[in-house]
Formats: structure tokens, C-alpha cells, sequence
């Protein structure tokens, strides 16, 4: 199906090198120079995850940012990648459909830079360099597959501005093909620096599929909470976790649709409200009390439950296994939840490059209602 670069003119330009912020072309419009909202330019991020493929595109305002257009589809790209090492021809018919939607949504908005990113699925398959030039002959997307520093590093720049006063702080993603784990050290003038990082590639679609064979559901959760417990166990010594957690010098800030999930359930909402979860303080004992709801809960439930639905239905467990662990290993009262992640820290770094002063305490704070999750 090659020759259908959707993003490109007649004469299809050579692949832009990995990494690059690059201009979708729009038959030669230059972007505005900002004057306010409305004529701002637009910059667009797009997150290629194991599970997960996301769209946002953005312009700057008032020191933050408004969401023009965004896109979200569950596309398993990482599906069977740990155990074959390659990602299957299946899988990647899937990601390349929703990043033919991206390019199509983004052909509505011209002129849009735009960073497009890959994570776990990607760094792990031996056929990676084969998929992203597919991906650029088929869609024109420009995929860079970024290092779990990187993947950390956006994370945290989306996420920094829930932090408080406490010096310390584990930020922590729940991936599809893995989890990373950022120890920060923040300042009295909430400057941060992350003093380590774990990746661990044990995301919600790998973990799964990995405990499959474990048929009895409380077994397998705990199985696969025990064995993130262990990987966690060394890097909390490490760092002398434990000593800053008896002195209440520790926060903690999640990032992933299992917490946010989880906070939707907790809140009881009858349908997912970004604006409702995002920013939220969830009580460790209210996590725990949806853990035990999730694995009473049959599969017809979980996926008729307005939080979690069909698609993420089966890796629910997973989730709530992970999430128990990295609770197991630093005992807080509650963490943030932040609905925010590797696009909204593209955006900042995007639109800070070009000279816009994004403060990320006010990006996303005006958002395009009702954004249809799929299309």
C-alpha cells in the first residue's frame, strides 16, 4: 500500500531524520505569528504507545494551551512483541489505521508542527526500522522512537505542575509494554530534577499476556503484583525511599488510564469526565477499595462499566496489579492523578521552542469538549 503518504504533495520529500519537530505540509501556508488564541499557531503531539495510539493538536494560549482536535484508539501494537520479539503484521495494520486517522485529522489543520512518537513496542521489535518506514510510505508520519529517559522526561514536564511543596516525589507511568518510574527531587521554588528512572517492561498488554496461563484471577493478580513489588524493591533501597517516606517528605503522581481509571471509579462517575479526574487526589484506601471491586467484577461488567469499557476490559487486572505494588512499596496517604502524559509534554517542548511560554500548570486547562474517542 505504499505511495499513500497522505500528508505529503506530489513530490514526496525524504524521510525526516528521527527526533525532529517537522512541519506537515499544507501546500505552502506559513504559520501565523502568535497574536492570541485564535491566531496562534499549531503544533500537534501524537503518542504511538503498546496499547494506545493519541492524537492531540494544539495551539498556545494564555500561557497554556487550547485543544483544537485529539484522537485515541486502542491499537495493541505491542501485542506478542516480548514473547516473538517482532511486531506482528496484524498489530501494525492497527497502529498504521488510527495514524491514517491522525493524518487525516491533521490535514484539516495545515500548517500544524508536529512530534510523533513511539515507545516500549517499538524500542523492543526487531522489526522496528521496517515498521516506521512503513508507517511514513503509508501515512506520512514521521515516527521517532524515543529512550524511557525521554518517555520519563515528558511525562514528568506534562506532570510537574501537580507537584507540591515536598521534596520528594515518585512519578510514575502504567504503560502497555511498560511502567517507568521517576524519583524527583523538588525544590522550594518547585524547580525538579529526577535523580533516577526505572523502565520496567512490564506494561498492562505484556503483563497479561504473560500471566495468561494463570487461570484463577486472585492468583494471578498476586503473582503479577509480587513480581513488580521484587523489581521495585532494589530501586526503593537505592534511593533510601523508606527514610523519606517516615519524615513526610514524599508525594506521589500517577499517569496512565489505569489510575485515571481508577479515580473515575472512585468518584462514581457515570460516564469519564477529564476535568472531574484530572488533578485529583486519590486516597490509597479508595484504591484499594476498587481493586477488590475490579477483581469481583465479571468481564461483562468491567466492559460495560462507563469507565472502563470494552477495550480496556482484559487488562484491568494488570493494572490494578502494578498499581497495588508501587503502592505496596511506598505506603502513602494519596497521590495525584494526572490525566496528561508524553503529548502534552511534546506540546510544551514544541511550542517553548518556539519562543511561547507555556506554563504546564495551565496546559490542557481549556479543552475541547466531547472529543469522540474513536473515529
Amino acid at each position: 500500500m505504499g505511495g499513500h503518504a497522505v500528508l505529503d504533495g506530489p513530490d514526496k520529500p525524504g524521510m525526516p531524520q528521527p527526533g525532529t519537530a517537522v512541519q506537515v505540509p499544507d501546500g505552502g501556508a506559513k504559520s501565523s505569528r502568535i497574536v492570541d488564541c485564535i491566531t496562534a499557531p499549531l503544533y500537534a503531539a501524537i503518542d504511538l504507545g503498546s496499547s494506545n495510539c493519541r492524537l492531540l493538536v494544539a495551539r498556545p494560549c494564555n500561557d497554556g494551551f487550547k485543544v483544537i482536535d485529539a484522537f485515541s484508539r486502542v491499537v495493541r501494537l505491542g501485542e506478542g512483541v516480548r514473547e516473538k520479539g517482532y511486531l506482528c503484521e496484524a498489530a501494525m495494520d492497527r497502529a498504521i489505521d488510527a495514524l491514517r486517522v491522525c493524518a487525516k485529522k491533521l490535514r484539516r489543520h495545515p500548517g500544524a508542527k508536529l512530534r510523533a512518537v513511539a515507545t516500549e513496542a517499538c524500542r523492543t521489535a526487531n522489526n522496528r526500522d521496517e515498521f516506521v518506514r512503513r508507517v511514513f510510505d503509508e501515512t506520512g508520519i514521521s515516527l521517532d522512537i524515543i529512550n524511557p529517559d525521554e518517555e520519563s522526561r515528558l511525562a514528568l514536564q506534562a506532570c510537574s505542575a501537580l507537584l507540591d511543596e515536598r521534596p520528594y516525589a515518585v512519578v510514575f507511568d502504567i504503560g502497555g509494554g511498560s511502567t517507568e518510574i521517576c524519583w524527583i527531587k523538588v525544590d522550594k521554588t518547585g524547580k525538579t530534577q529526577c535523580i533516577e528512572t526505572l523502565s520496567m517492561p512490564c506494561g498492562v498488554l505484556c503483563l497479561t499476556e504473560r500471566y495468561a496461563t494463570v487461570e484463577e484471577r486472585r492468583e494471578r493478580f498476586e503473582a503479577m503484583r509480587t513480581e513488580i513489588r521484587q523489581r521495585l524493591e532494589e530501586f526503593a533501597k537505592r534511593n533510601c525511599c523508606s527514610d523519606m517516606l517516615d519524615d513526610d517528605k514524599v508525594q506521589m503522581v500517577g499517569t496512565s488510564g489505569t489510575v485515571t481509571t481508577f479515580c473515575g471509579i472512585a468518584l462514581g462517575l457515570e460516564r469519564y469526565e477529564r476535568h472531574k479526574v484530572d488533578g485529583s487526589d486519590l486516597r490509597f484506601d479508595d484504591a484499594e477499595r476498587v481493586t477488590e471491586l475490579l477483581l469481583r467484577m465479571g468481564s461483562d461488567k468491567r466492559k460495560g462499566h462507563p469507565c472502563i469499557g470494552n477495550q480496556r476490559a482484559e487488562l484491568m487486572d494488570a493494572g490494578a496489579a502494578i498499581f497495588a505494588a508501587i503502592r505496596d512499596i511506598w505506603p502513602l496517604a494519596t497521590l495525584k492523578v494526572a490525566d496528561r502524559g508524553l503529548r502534552e509534554g511534546i506540546l510544551v517542548d514544541l511550542m517553548r521552542a518556539d519562543g511561547h511560554a507555556i506554563d504546564p500548570c495551565d496546559a490542557r486547562r481549556h479543552t475541547v469538549s466531547h472529543i469522540p474517542a474513536s473515529s
